[in-house]
């Protein structure tokens, strides 16, 4: 890319680079889907996840009034909650082989590390191909007025990507290794509080997925954490179970069993 001369940094179109969002839908759904070749699935690039929530919540404010509910789902994570691209893209590929029509939020942040890049594309499945030209039409008005184009850098790496067999294998060979350590990381750190006879049930540290945990401590116990063993985690309790690596897991689950003995949560 840095040696392609034919690419600038003017703005994107206002839906965002096309073929960007033709790669993101086909790894969602997958290239053989049928509601790809018929016409009836397309991609909108947005603003990472976040971004594709809120176009997508902005189109369905007035769908949502007349009653005609659809499946919209998040998926922040695809590849790098279990390793594999299609298990992780299940729910959506079921809802599509039941007839749905349906809109998916995608980032890009997570799985290719693209953070500040604000990579995001929305699909979107409908039942009759005819009314995609409209969709996209009040999705562009939409977008004009709230951020008017997505960036183009962070877009043109992941369809750089996806459209290159060996650069998407070498890529998913990244996520299963990242996905696998943390899936790792889980199990070691359950193994490990249950050996130390910390009180209470740690099942829900292996039963989540994705790169945060909810470790269901309480104010006191976080608290502790924080100021006393420098282990830093947010009020709710989440941790990030990519700052968990071989060096410091024991003192970790050490740290958690003293916070527990110490600040018992009343029943």
């Amino acid at each position: 890319m840095a040696a392609d001369t034919t690419l600038t940094h003017e703005y994107l179109m206002i839906l965002g680079l096309p073929a960007f969002s033709e790669a993101a839908t086909g790894m969602l759904l997958g290239k053989d889907s049928p509601v790809v070749s018929e016409g009836r699935a397309f991609g909108i690039q947005c603003l990472s996840g976040t971004g594709s929530l809120r176009v997508a919540g902005d189109f369905l404010a007035q769908v949502m009034e007349k009653g005609n509910l659809l499946p919209f789902v998040d998926c922040a994570y695809q590849g790098f909650a279990s390793g594999d691209l299609d298990k992780d893209a299940r729910i959506v590929r079921y809802f599509v082989g039941r007839g749905f029509e349906l809109f998916c939020a995608q980032s890009f942040a997570k799985n290719f590390g693209l953070y500040s890049e604000r990579a995001g594309n929305l699909t979107i499945v409908v039942k009759d191909a005819n009314v995609v030209a409209n969709i996209k039409s009040q999705m562009t008005i939409l977008i004009r007025g709230n951020y008017s184009n997505p960036p183009a850098h962070g877009a043109r790496v992941v369809l750089k990507v996806l459209s290159s067999p060996d650069l998407y294998e070498e890529w998913k060979g990244c996520i299963r290794l990242m996905a696998n350590r943390i899936i790792d990381m889980r199990k070691g750190l359950r193994e490990r509080l249950e050996k130390l006879s910390t009180p209470g049930s740690w099942s829900h540290i292996t039963s989540q997925i994705g790169m945060f945990s909810y470790t269901g401590l309480t104010l006191e116990q976080i608290s502790y954490l924080v100021e006393e063993k420098h282990i830093y985690l947010v009020k709710s309790g989440r941790i990030s179970m990519c700052g968990v690596n071989t060096g410091n897991i024991d003192y970790l689950a050490e740290s958690i069993k003293e916070a527990v003995v110490k600040f018992p949560a009343s029943n």
